[in-house]
């Protein structure tokens, strides 16, 4: 841990930050240089849906991009987690690639144009799938910034902290926290300062479709930024009904946070044990999570996805989410530890607003708009590609705005498909980020796309790292302007 000292210690600088779960920065950047343009030689692999013809999308980096400062750089394959600051004239990004078990870094001119590509953290220290990101910042969270980049290969996976400016030398170098425990965990995401003065909460999306199921945890610390001697806990409904699908649409139930001894002690599998003895609600799968944007009550206001998992083995009895859900989850406005959790959007009312959910994953809150994006389910039963949703907060209105584009029917279909057409809900989407605030550009969002059925071995082992030498997954990154926040 003292590793990770030197880096809150040392790294801090005063720039703008966006964070990797949808934040917004209190302190606008003006950024008048910034053009936006398609940087990349792959065409933009989304499409606009009705209602949403005018937004305009641009592809930014993809992986047969050269990048003009480093033109053996890969950008790797299933980006994921991403966060963006700002660092003097230019712009920072990292970006989790999720299969490779590694953490890019894309350094973008004052006109946010792709131009530098390099891998702080590779297999040989990412060690789990990294899912989703958030980037920590002092002016936000009171501490930073720092990268909190969750493991996802089972319940004895960690969360990494990164200096987002560290040296690609260290990229071999696992930067474990073991403060936050051992969980197979899509996301762990500071809430603001401004939300609990004078701690550091961090909700932590637990991704476990296992004997026993998926939770949300809290990590919680009476200093800011101490990621190392807070305490852990997991969420229970204050009735001690643990069963996710006994929950439904306008229902809402008072939850508290509960201790989980001696953490920092314990193998994953023993706080899922624990977990369990606590009568913790067992969702499937909890993937990404993010928090309102605006005032200090809004960022106590926290939404996540429950992915789902398939009605069979251990969900044989349907105590679960098949096809995805939302949940609106209001912390205390002074006690974290209590609140109150409503489901907002259930995909298992097929008859329901959410009936085309096909598994939600990475998530996005703004001030006034959730947008959850979709995940592949593996059933076959789906009936379309990815799409991403937005929930207007205030009215409940929901729509469908933009959805993975396959390429099955162009002329560089084979690039796209290999090994024959691409079933539907093959592609997937990463982190989904506001970055109108740090490029100054209103209305403004970086999406990453995971296009699983585009390999080959171009792609091969991007990051260079020893976990993952066959990996060959290719992938994008697009902006998107004009999108309501």
């Amino acid at each position: 841990m003292k590793k990770f000292n030197n880096i809150l210690v040392g790294a801090f600088i005063s720039t703008t930050v966006l964070l990797s779960a949808c934040s917004k920065s209190d302190d606008a950047t003006k950024a008048s240089d910034v053009v936006l343009a398609n940087h990349s030689a792959t065409p933009v692999l989304v499409k606009k849906q009705a209602g949403f013809e005018s937004l305009e999308i641009f592809a930014l980096v993809g992986s047969d991009d050269k990048l003009a400062q480093s033109p053996n750089f890969v950008f790797g394959g299933s980006a994921d987690g991403a966060g963006l600051m700002k660092d003097g004239e230019n712009y920072v990004m990292l970006v989790n690639h999720e299969d490779n078990f590694a953490v890019s870094r894309v350094t973008l001119d004052k006109t946010f144009k792709p131009v530098k590509g390099e891998y702080i953290l590779n297999s040989t220290g990412g060690l789990w799938r990294l899912c989703s990101a958030t980037l920590a910042t002092r002016e936000i969270h009171g501490f930073g910034p720092t990268y909190l980049t969750c493991g996802e290969s089972g319940e004895e996976s960690r969360t990494h902290g990164l200096n987002p400016l560290d040296d690609a030398n260290r990229a071999t170098q696992t930067r474990e926290l073991a403060g936050l425990g051992r969980w197979n965990a899509e996301n762990a995401v500071p809430l603001p300062v401004a939300a609990y003065p004078n701690r550091t909460a961090i909700v932590i999306g637990d991704d476990d479709s296992g004997t026993f199921g998926g939770q949300v945890a809290l990590y919680l610390s009476n200093t800011v930024g101490d990621l190392q001697n807070g305490a852990l806990h997991v969420l229970k409904r204050t009735d001690n009904n643990i069963r996710e699908m006994d929950m439904k649409v306008g229902q809402r139930f008072p939850v508290e946070f509960v201790r989980i001894n001696n953490h920092t002690t314990l193998t994953g599998r023993q706080i899922n044990e624990a977990s369990v003895a606590l009568n913790s609600i067992q969702f499937g799968r909890v993937e990404d999570v993010d928090y309102r944007k605006g005032s200090a009550a809004n960022n106590r206001e926290v939404y996540f996805n429950a992915t789902g998992q398939n009605n069979t083995g251990v969900n044989a009895s349907y105590s679960r989410t098949k096809y995805g859900r939302v949940y609106k989850l209001v912390m205390d406005a002074t006690d974290p530890l209590k609140g109150n959790l409503e489901l907002v959007l259930d995909g298992d009312d097929r008859q329901g607003k959410a009936r085309e959910f096909q598994n939600v994953d990475n998530i996005c809150v703004t001030e006034n708009y959730v947008y959850t994006q979709e995940d592949p389910n593996s059933y076959g039963d789906e009936t379309h590609d990815a799409y991403i949703y937005q929930l207007n907060i205030a009215t409940g209105d929901f729509k469908k705005v933009i959805e993975c584009d396959h390429r099955r029917d162009a002329t560089d279909a084979a690039k796209f498909n290999v090994g024959g057409r691409s079933r539907f809900g093959t592609w997937e989407y990463g982190a989904m980020e506001d970055i109108s605030d740090i490029i100054g550009v209103p209305n403004t969002f970086m999406i990453c796309v995971q296009p699983h059925t585009w390999t080959g071995a171009a792609y091969r082992n991007a990051d260079g790292g020893t976990l993952r030498p066959n990996e060959e997954q290719a992938s994008q990154i697009i902006v998107i302007k004009g999108l309501q926040k």
